[in-house]
């Protein structure tokens, strides 16, 4: 009864989101993010999420005001709606509009990492329209591979995948025991891989995340430890005219003194400085210190 429950809802929100689709592809980009944007600031604090926004927010930010809290948590939703409406117009900035819509600071680095041909480790988090950052390293010239976690709306799921590997990132890793098979394959033929390392993992490690012990991803530290390869940071931004700026670190390149631990508590640390820049623009909905 449960599972039929949870299909019914998973329906209605794949209709929903496929009716907005329609919408915005209507109504024109600015228009969309306007209207989407709006529909989030009102709509979001209902969401079931919103609660463990608040409890994020104050873990991570413990000593601020509740004015700097309202603010975060206000922007993260304008975020949300602009990144939704943004999906009906994916193709267009593929195909034609990236490279006016985003400035990019380090293009030097993936110039490099194309002429070394020696595959690296992309590392980000959830921040703004974060599919623009593996769609810019991949329209470089870099061969890519993004690993991505299946959304768990069935109906959905398979036309987020579709646009992902058509205008996002050809080479899709599914998050999982037969993705890390894929991972070591593609990467031993020298893809590059870029992952979220923001995220909540079971099989991971816990590691300090603002002051306090959270589960993390050791897909990086393993990386670098098994093939001496080096951890490059992204970061995006949206800027007040609604277009972004993308930054390329200068590579991390660990001693072999580094071991697991140190080298995933120095990430978690390089995340950390990514969302204390703009907080409004991280997502804060996921469970993170679960």
């Amino acid at each position: 009864m449960i599972n039929f429950v949870r299909k019914i809802k998973y329906f209605f929100q794949f209709i929903i989101i496929l009716l907005l689709f329609l919408l915005f592809k209507l109504l024109g980009l600015n228009s969309s993010r306007f209207i989407a944007s709006k529909i989030f600031v009102f709509f979001g604090p209902f969401f079931r999420s919103s609660i463990i926004t608040t409890s994020n927010i104050e873990k991570a930010f413990p000593t601020k005001d509740e004015n700097f809290k309202k603010k975060v948590i206000y922007e993260m939703w304008l975020t949300y709606g602009k990144i939704l409406s943004e999906y009906s117009f994916i193709k267009t900035l593929r195909k034609k509009g990236i490279e006016k819509k985003i400035e990019v600071d380090g293009q030097i680095e993936l110039e490099e990492i194309k002429k070394n041909k020696q595959p690296v480790i992309f590392i980000s988090g959830h921040f703004d329209n974060f599919e623009l950052m593996a769609m810019h390293i991949e329209k470089s010239g870099i061969d890519l591979a993004a690993i991505y976690r299946p959304l768990n709306n069935n109906f959905l799921n398979p036309i987020m995948e579709n646009i992902r590997k058509k205008y996002i990132c050809k080479k899709q890793i599914k998050k999982g025991i037969s993705g890390t098979k894929d991972l070591l394959k593609y990467f031993k033929s020298g893809t590059s891989i870029a992952l979220m390392i923001d995220q909540r993992v079971s099989e991971g490690i816990k590691s300090k995340f603002f002051g306090q012990k959270a589960l993390t991803t050791t897909i990086p530290a393993q990386f670098v430890k098994k093939f001496n390869c080096k951890i490059v940071p992204v970061h995006i931004k949206r800027k007040k005219d609604d277009n972004f700026k993308l930054k390329i670190f200068k590579p991390l390149d660990f001693s072999n003194n580094h071991n697991i631990d140190s080298i995933t508590l120095t990430l978690n640390s390089v995340l950390e400085k990514m969302i204390v820049e703009n907080p409004g623009q991280w997502i804060w909905t996921h469970n993170r210190w679960k």
